[in-house]
């Protein structure tokens, strides 16, 4: 089993809709899941349906883990002041090739790349601008003896 890092770059979205009758604007932000890891972006105030977050988000991955859902959900909402937070739409990233990759390579890097955006009612709800990469930290399998919990260090004297 193959352990790293896996890194999101929310970067923006487009074409996001008004969900507010009583308002024409809208606070986008984005919650990023990755196997019960959970991050928030920042509440893009004032940029209404084409946000810019750039901000970039790191999770502890495992390849091959325990499971089969190697997806990043990204849920964008709308944050209200006296209110509840509205859904606005979602997408989910299937990232296990990005993982093996990442794995026989020591690093794998999906550039920032568009994805639909669906609301609750399965319609389209604009797009968002992600990359992801993963990078290899440790293997399990490593052929490297240890001793007493030292590595074995022959020739390091």
């Amino acid at each position: 089993m193959t352990a790293g890092l896996l890194e999101v770059l929310v970067v923006s979205a487009c074409g996001l809709p008004k969900l507010d009758f009583l308002t024409d604007k809208i606070d986008p932000y984005v919650l990023v899941n990755y196997k019960g890891q959970e991050r928030k972006t920042r509440i893009a105030r004032g940029q209404g349906g084409n946000p810019e977050w750039n901000q970039k988000f790191t999770f502890r991955a495992e390849y091959p883990g325990s499971g089969s859902d190697y997806n990043i959900n990204l849920k964008i909402m709308d944050h209200d002041t006296f209110s509840s937070d509205d859904f606005i739409g979602e997408t989910m990233i299937h990232v296990e090739d990005l993982l093996a990759l990442g794995m026989d390579n020591g690093s794998y890097e999906m550039n920032s790349t568009k994805f639909r955006v669906i609301g609750s009612d399965q319609k389209y709800r604009g797009e968002i601008k992600v990359g992801v990469k993963f990078t290899k930290t440790s293997n399990d399998d490593d052929d490297e003896e240890e001793i007493g919990g030292w590595k074995d260090s022959y020739g390091d004297e």
